[in-house]
């Protein structure tokens, strides 16, 4: 599909360097986080400018060459991966904090910014921004816009769409556009940036970002609550909510997840005991400490109502470092200890108990394993599964049906089968479980009117018709 001469007009406008063909070069390019999965691209790139990804893109266009924009490489859905070869345009030289405004509460920034990275920055000026997946140490923000990530602290603070204002797009026709503007309100026409949010890559390639902020809380307050009974568990989340407190973060681990992240890190900051079912991690923040305390000590007495058995409180900063150290890498940890599939559905809190228990329930009729940690505050709980019969659902079919069973399960509780993760390539074949058909051709609609060629990010969340 690439001859010499689309391939020199690539290296005039990257340069050489910043364009690779070579196999060794571009193995890397072909997978992401999602399972066990490789399609290599035929041709990298990596631009440095929205002008250069602008030029790119007009070539592809006129060509209809398919293209695959590319953030850290860390997503669990297959997003980023180049199933259809061609090009795969890589973000990471646009990494430049722009300007952080703090009389207004908002931050600018390129796509290529470890989200961590963003996050300290606007905290040294005394600022935050609460999203933070589990990757946050690795992920581009840019990542996190294509799949409205959340991370723990969504439960109180909300994903990534509540805080984006304004994104420079370039479209698949190579026509640089901005979705809105720099303000906290706007009711001037369609809402472009929210459509883009979340759209996988698939409407455009987003070049700049401004990022509402808000003031960093002085304090922060950590529980870890152990369970000898994981439906107790499941169910006490609910009651913490109803009870009228709202934690900053409240995370469920199931025991098998929790002795495998520990033995990977050889931490013992979580003491186990054998009859342990699962923990929850809850954190309270704001900026009265005193409050802070007494709302936690009225939480631990609300546990006592679900079987709960020891209580510990992080006594200093590095204990709480620690906690969520263990929390953030549970999810590679299992994925080294053969648990490769992963599935991030999502249901309304109180109904976490039912979708727990059809979990088990399938593992057992399916002949799998599996263990369920996630963000048990909003009800996104992610399943890891272990088959011996297959490192991938992508393409099983055995699998596949029992994922079926699982999403209608979800479908049923009025939940849906992508929380934070989204639909990508290995999720697209579940879409008609929770979605009408109207909804999808609504969706293949827009897709059409960004991308009339079907060049960008062709054949992610559903394949056109």
């Amino acid at each position: 599909m690439l001859n010499e001469e689309l391939i020199a007009s690539f290296e005039q406008i990257v340069g050489k360097n910043n364009t690779l063909t070579q196999k060794d070069e571009i193995f890397h390019y072909g997978h992401d986080e999602t399972e066990t999965i490789q399609y290599n691209p035929e041709l990298v790139l990596k631009p440095g400018s929205a002008q250069q990804i602008a030029n790119i893109m007009a070539i592809c266009h006129q060509h209809q060459i398919p293209v695959t924009p590319r953030g850290a490489g860390t997503g669990l859905s297959g997003g980023a991966i180049p199933h259809k070869g061609g090009v795969v345009i890589s973000m990471e030289k646009l990494n430049k904090i722009i300007a952080i405004d703090e009389k207004n509460l908002q931050v600018i920034t390129e796509p290529g910014v470890i989200t961590e990275v963003l996050q300290n920055a606007v905290k040294e000026k005394g600022l935050f921004y609460p999203p933070d997946p589990s990757s946050k140490g690795s992920c581009f923000i840019g990542g996190n816009i294509a799949e409205n990530s959340g991370g723990p602290k969504a439960v109180k603070y909300g994903v990534v769409k509540d805080y984006v204002l304004n994104l420079e797009v370039v479209l698949p026709n190579g026509t640089i556009i901005e979705t809105g503007a720099s303000v906290l309100k706007n009711s001037t026409g369609y809402n472009l940036t929210q459509l883009i949010v979340g759209s996988e890559g698939t409407l455009g390639i987003v070049t700049k970002i401004t990022l509402k902020l808000i003031p960093l809380p002085k304090y922060d307050v950590l529980m870890l609550a152990s369970f000898n009974n994981l439906q107790k568990a499941s169910e006490a989340v609910s009651a913490i909510f109803r009870a009228g407190y709202t934690p900053s973060a409240l995370e469920l681990v199931e025991i098998d997840a929790l002795k495998i992240v520990s033995n990977m890190l050889d931490s013992h900051a979580i003491p186990i005991h054998e009859n342990t079912a699962a923990h929850l991690i809850i954190e309270l923040d704001g900026n009265n400490k005193d409050l802070l305390m007494q709302e936690m000590e009225a939480i631990a007495g609300l546990l006592e109502n679900f079987e709960v058995g020891d209580l510990y409180f992080a006594e200093d900063e590095a204990q709480k470092n620690e906690l969520w150290k263990l929390r953030r890498r549970v999810a590679e940890a299992v994925k080294l200890a053969g648990y490769t599939i992963e599935e991030d559905t999502v249901v309304p809190r109180a109904y976490l108990p039912e979708l727990i228990k059809g979990v088990k329930e399938l593992a057992r009729q399916h002949g799998f394993e599996a263990v369920c940690y996630g963000h048990a505050g909003d009800g996104n709980l992610h399943i890891r599964i272990k088959d011996p019969r297959t490192t991938t659902s992508y393409n099983a079919p055995h699998m596949q049906q029992a994922l079926g069973e699982l999403f209608k399960l979800v479908k049923q509780l009025g939940g849906t089968i992508s929380g934070e993760h989204g639909i990508g390539l290995i999720q697209k074949k579940y879409m008609p479980l929770v979605m009408q058909e109207a909804n999808l051709q609504i969706m293949r609609s827009i897709k059409k009117a960004f991308d009339p060629n079907n060049i960008l990010n062709a054949g992610k969340i559903f394949d056109m018709q």
